[in-house]
């Protein structure tokens, strides 16, 4: 068995996704996964991803990848508990009825 690649690559992901960074390998969850470094203008975003998304891995430069990065510019993830609340829209058919409202209510 060889020696996991590290390195500076541009990866494919499913035929679909093109990023550029460093790559390395690491055991998540009992598995071997990528994780990918992207290097873009303002930060670095960390992305995981199983061995079987990966459509092609092209080893270049450092150069070249951090390019890539910041042209690309992945956004990072972020969780959904920490987003403000979206406002509720009402829903038409959502009528509110009143329990004081029934049948003989003579209120008005």
């Amino acid at each position: 068995m060889s020696d996991p690649y590290a390195g500076w690559a541009i990866v494919e992901l499913l035929g679909r996704r093109r990023l550029a960074g460093y790559v390395t390998e690491e055991e998540h969850f009992g598995t071997a996964m990528l994780r990918l470094d992207v290097h873009g203008l303002d930060a670095v975003v960390t992305q995981l991803y199983g061995g079987s998304s990966v459509y092609c891995l092209t080893p270049t430069t450092e150069d070249i990848a951090r390019k890539l990065g910041e042209r690309l510019r992945p956004a990072p993830v972020t969780p959904y508990e920490l987003e403000p609340p979206r406002p509720r829209q009402p829903d038409p058919w959502d009528i509110d009825v009143d329990e004081d409202d029934g049948p003989g209510d003579d209120d008005g």
